[in-house]
């Protein structure tokens, strides 16, 4: 292979995972002429960044987990009574207000970071669970965090922890899209009725 084809052929594998790392735009899915089928198709591109590396290992059942991959966190850490970590080992520990870009040492290009930086409550873990499910976790408050459909728009749209997945440092695949593109699906979502696909 000559220096050029070996270059067309990385320019052509890294263009790949970018490709599908797009999410459509609202507009998109106006063709839908049922709001409830339109609605269910919204949160199914929403689904892209919901069960994404960068949302799921923040979503655990227990443990969070690292990389693209979703292998287990190094070193070992558990949830703890406040979804922060156990008691001297709290998340903070390693994870400082914004991201943190090592030298590679061991493979780890950047620690992430965010203030405040924790696990998602256990009540919103996705791990698992089917669109469907996730969909309907999100629209019960007593398993959101206490979020109206409003608050829930706002906290996708707006909120830092929610964004740092677009901007996650050295050796992580961002989230598809960006968080305003999310927010305006997610907003479309909820406008057609907020439904979830089956």
């Amino acid at each position: 292979m000559t220096r050029f084809s070996l270059s067309v052929a990385m320019t052509l594998a890294l263009a790949a995972p970018l490709a599908a790392q797009d999410l459509r735009m609202p507009a998109d899915f106006e063709n839908i002429e049922n709001e409830t089928e339109r609605s269910a198709a919204l949160f199914e591109e929403m689904g892209k960044v919901l069960t994404h590396p960068r949302c799921l290992n923040c979503h655990p059942k227990d443990s969070p987990t690292q990389g693209d991959d979703m292998h287990p966190h190094e070193p070992p850490v558990i949830r703890g009574d406040a979804d922060f970590g156990a008691a001297g080992m709290n998340c903070t520990t390693c994870h400082g207000p914004e991201n943190f870009e090592t030298t590679g040492v061991g493979g780890i290009e950047s620690i992430p970071g965010h203030e405040p930086w924790s696990l998602a409550p256990v009540e919103m873990a996705w791990v698992d669970l089917s669109l469907g499910e996730i969909c309907a976790q999100l629209k019960d408050p007593e398993r959101n965090g206490g979020r109206s459909l409003e608050e829930l728009h706002e906290h996708m749209a707006e909120d830092g922890l929610v964004g740092w997945g677009w901007e996650p440092g050295a050796g992580r695949t961002p989230a598809p899209g960006s968080q305003d593109l999310f927010g305006e699906l997610t907003r479309a979502w909820i406008d057609t009725g907020a439904a979830c696909p089956s």
